[in-house]
């Protein structure tokens, strides 16, 4: 392969600008350096100047306003007058004549950004989406009529755990609700059943949603997922007035309906988020289902004990179709198209996410994707650490309403709070690995480990413990809330890897990855009710123990087959075939 004189000449300026700053402190330089550096070969062998050019003016548009030897290159750059001008027989294909002297850059400040705003309108719309999600799990100490359901065989839940003095409910198994609101006659596998009846939906919808969503945009499929949700939950009076198959059939419609929500999510942070800020986005954006959580919770036993069970989903069902107008008003796709971002935020985000974000097309690779072990690391550890999760989510509020005793108000309260530290830990943790990467201190793969591991090791150990903590409700709850609060760690590990290893299919990978981290949603509710048949301390015990096992497994897995590399498969395709032959 033959270079021309000014690729020689653009290559020996590159390599001699590196060499220099290598003994700087321009951590974010250098990251970005390491980043692109796999390709730089390739890259000048297939296409030559220009798109090794491209290359360089990314690295110094992103790093010039962060170091100042890089502006010193910039100088030393308008002395020699070197240009990004390519000579080429057909100068129609070589568009990149910026000149070397305009690339300084400076990144642009977080606050009120476009891309920061993006993120707390998402944080946001998860929170409604867990409100939604969440609403029935609560609902239904309300609309279950305790004192008719079938008394379990061994009566081992008042003798077990007797209801404290202090206890407002006293003996009432059932909280009161307000003349002509109906109460069902639900025994505890029906409603294990109806609580996972929203996976069945949610299943099926993941992988397309993030197909069509790196090939479309995402802001349509997730403002469209949120708001046909919230439509449904509108309807769930109704349902449940028509009977079991209707709100089964109902929720599970919602499921289908949410599915596309993560992975649109994911999608659009490819295109959106510089890879220096990819975990503080993203944790930031996410951190909403779990701050969704903790505000659903007690405001759902609010609502229930003073305005009835129906009201809980005609008030998530209206914050629902509230936000998906605000989200279709005011998002964008990518930085090209948004009407109010600043040119300064736009060059940068797309100089420095460069050919690797954005959408991917028609085509995804398929076979590679499917034999390919990092990506089955994320996707068998998100199950199990969705296992726990999930557990908790639809179940905590019957285990302390059957066994602990608490009343409703009390119940929602203390549901929410494991859910509040998992919503502080998150972002912090997302916070902590950028600059984790950012100092050069680790690599992005130890980073995601480490997470991973703090974040299912030892939540798993506090699970365990709550199985042993007996009749105790404040033990009970204290281990809970430490549970959920240092797994919130994990938000900044696994559950943000799909970014890492192919960022150019990066919806794709969450819809692939949370299928089938949405089986558990399926099972765990369905196991819980067969494992916790009576409400007895040893049902419960086991629910926890074997939630606490298969995160430790999950762990344990990433760990060894984990990465935080780009994987080959996941490369973008920079020339055509005619270039190639060139």
């Amino acid at each position: 392969m033959k270079y021309d004189v000014n690729a020689v000449l653009i290559v020996k300026t590159f390599w001699d600008t590196m060499s220099r700053l290598d003994h700087t402190r321009c951590c974010r330089l250098k990251l970005h350096f390491r980043h692109l550096e796999a390709n730089l070969t390739r890259r000048l062998k297939v296409c030559g100047l220009r798109d090794f050019c491209i290359t360089f003016y990314r690295i110094m548009s992103v790093t010039a306003g962060h170091c100042t030897p890089v502006k010193h290159v910039l100088e030393d750059s308008r002395r020699t007058n070197i240009k990004c001008a390519a000579t080429h027989p057909e100068p129609t294909r070589w568009e990149c004549r910026t000149e070397l002297t305009d690339v300084c850059v400076t990144v642009t400040p977080k606050c009120c950004s476009a891309r920061y705003n993006l993120a707390v309108m998402m944080f946001f719309g998860f929170a409604v989406v867990y409100g939604l999600r969440v609403n029935l799990s609560v609902a239904m100490v309300a609309m279950v009529n305790g004192t008719n359901t079938q008394p379990s065989s061994n009566g081992s839940e008042t003798k077990e755990c007797p209801a404290s003095p202090d206890t407002l409910n006293g003996s009432n198994p059932s909280p009161d609700q307000p003349d002509g609101v109906p109460q069902y006659q639900w025994d505890s596998e029906t409603q294990g059943m109806l609580l996972g009846a929203f996976f069945f939906g949610y299943l099926f919808t993941q992988i397309p949603g993030g197909y069509l969503s790196g090939h479309f945009g995402g802001s349509i499929f997730l403002g469209g997922g949120v708001l046909c949700t919230a439509v449904l939950t509108l309807l769930t009076p109704l349902a449940a007035q028509l009977g079991f198959r209707w709100l089964f059939a109902l929720r599970a419609l919602e499921g289908f309906g949410e599915g596309v929500t993560y992975p649109a999510m994911m999608a659009m942070w490819a295109c959106w988020a510089p890879p220096l800020e990819r975990a503080r986005l993203t944790t930031l954006s996410g951190a909403g289902g779990n701050f969704g959580a903790f505000v659903a919770f007690p405001l759902t036993g609010f609502i229930c004990h003073s305005l009835g069970w129906p009201a809980v989903f005609y008030c998530c069902g209206g914050a629902g179709c509230l936000w998906a107008v605000l989200w279709f008003i005011l998002v964008s796709d990518e930085p090209r198209t948004h009407p109010r971002i600043s040119d300064q935020e736009k060059e940068y985000i797309i100089r420095s996410i460069g050919s690797e974000g954005g959408s991917h097309g028609w085509s995804v690779p398929v076979l590679p994707m499917a034999l390919s072990v990092p990506l089955w690391a994320i996707i068998i550890t998100q199950m199990c650490s969705n296992w726990s999760y999930y557990t908790l989510l639809t179940s905590l509020p019957t285990y302390m309403n059957t066994v602990l005793h608490f009343d409703l108000r009390q119940n929602s309260f203390l549901s929410a709070l494991p859910y509040l530290g998992g919503w502080l830990f998150s972002v912090l943790s997302g916070v902590i690995a950028d600059n984790l990467l950012e100092r050069e201190l680790m690599s992005i793969t130890a980073v995601r480990k480490i997470f991973t591991l703090a974040g299912m090791v030892l939540p798993a150990g506090f699970l365990i413990a709550v199985g042993f903590s007996g009749c105790s409700g404040a033990l009970a709850v204290t281990f809970l809330t430490l549970s959920s609060t240092i797994g919130g760690a994990s938000s900044a590990g696994v559950f943000m890897n799909q970014i890492d290893i192919a960022p150019r299919y990066a919806g794709v990978l969450l819809g692939i990855t949370n299928t089938f981290g949405t089986i558990p949603g399926v099972l765990a509710p369905i196991a819980v009710g067969h494992l916790a048949k009576n409400h007895s301390l040893a049902g419960w015990r086991k629910v926890f123990c074997v939630s606490a096992g298969v995160g430790l497994f999950g762990a344990a897995f990433f760990t060894v087959f984990g990465t935080g590399k780009l994987q080959s498969w996941a490369e973008a395709e920079d020339t055509t075939e005619t270039e190639r032959e060139q």
